[in-house]
């Protein structure tokens, strides 16, 4: 896999003037193979070099892999978390249903970063009359079930692709810290939706109690994340791509005791040795919720007021 860079400035407020150097990169090219860019990976406790921006509080990699590097390395990318994918979508599906009563109806639902397709088979069952999902990657496509895999378009999540204000949801649901553009695809987000639509998000949240103790041993620090997020900084994003009403929640994740392990920052011998005692007592597939250091944000399109002149 070759990877070319190139610099960038912050990705919400386009400006370099307040941004201060986190830390240098972490990343040995040789390092790099076919799952380094799947979802749900083992941590290889590598990044790119990271900047803090003081006004958005957001952390971003400059110099980032281009865009042509980037797509071709997802295109690429292994694909073996299926299980894990199936209990992300149960817990998504829970958001669903929290805003389910403030959409306007549900014509229709778009996921960014369908991956295997869970959350779509999620999206159909809680009755949106259409469902669609952008997954870039080959390998998740080939894995998802057939009647999912055909709602599944081959490509990324780009202006133009969609129809405007045909969808009431848009989910990007662990992906905005892969893209090179958060900004513009919330905005491409905010013209495919109706008005009163709704935008999901989940994310990590770097200033989450697990990221400040484990600071760059956190799996959040990762060479497929271009930028990491605070509660402060995907507000930011959503109200600068043009939504309202924007909340920002902390989330709680359910995965098997195996995958938890799976992201511990220990030892290879050590995580060895506690999935062999976990097996040993058949715990290993044990459903386990915590609170990770996750959030989701959801915020809406304007609706036009009375007057026909929309909200302000």
């Amino acid at each position: 896999m070759t990877l070319v860079f190139e610099d960038r400035l912050c990705p919400l407020c386009g400006s370099s003037a307040n941004s201060r150097l986190f830390a240098e990169a972490r990343f040995d090219p040789s390092r790099l193979d076919e799952m380094s860019f799947s979802s749900r990976k083992t941590p290889e406790g590598m990044h790119h070099r990271l900047l803090e921006c003081t006004r958005c509080d957001l952390l971003y990699a400059s110099p980032v892999p281009t865009l042509e590097s980037t797509n071709s390395a997802y295109r690429d990318a292994g694909y073996s978390s299926s299980e894990e994918a199936r209990y992300a979508a149960a817990t998504y599906a829970t958001l669903v249903e929290k805003i389910e009563t403030a959409l306007p109806d549900l014509r229709g639902a778009v996921d960014i970063g369908a991956g295997d397709g869970a959350f779509l088979h999620r999206l159909v069952a809680a009755g949106f009359d259409r469902a669609v999902g952008f997954e870039p990657s080959d390998a998740p496509r080939a894995a998802a079930a057939a009647d999912v895999r055909a709602l599944i378009r081959p490509e990324p999540f780009v202006a133009g692709v969609l129809p405007d204000e045909a969808f009431t949801l848009v989910s990007c649901l662990q992906t905005i810290e892969h893209v090179l553009d958060p900004l513009g695809l919330c905005r491409d987000a905010a013209r495919a939706l109706a008005p009163a639509g709704a935008m999901l998000i989940v994310c990590h949240d770097r200033r989450a109690l697990s990221a400040r103790i484990l600071g760059r041993r956190s799996p959040i620090f990762d060479i497929e994340h271009v930028q990491l997020f605070s509660t402060k900084s995907v507000g930011v994003l959503l109200r600068a791509a043009g939504f309202e009403r924007v909340e920002v929640h902390p989330l709680r994740n359910r995965y098997p005791l195996r995958y938890w392990l799976q992201l511990a920052p220990f030892a290879g011998r050590l995580k060895a040795a506690v999935r062999a005692s976990l097996q040993s007592v058949r715990l290993d597939g044990r459903p386990v919720s915590l609170g990770a250091g996750n959030v989701f944000a959801v915020a809406y399109k304007p609706a036009p007021d009375a007057s026909g002149l929309g909200a302000d």
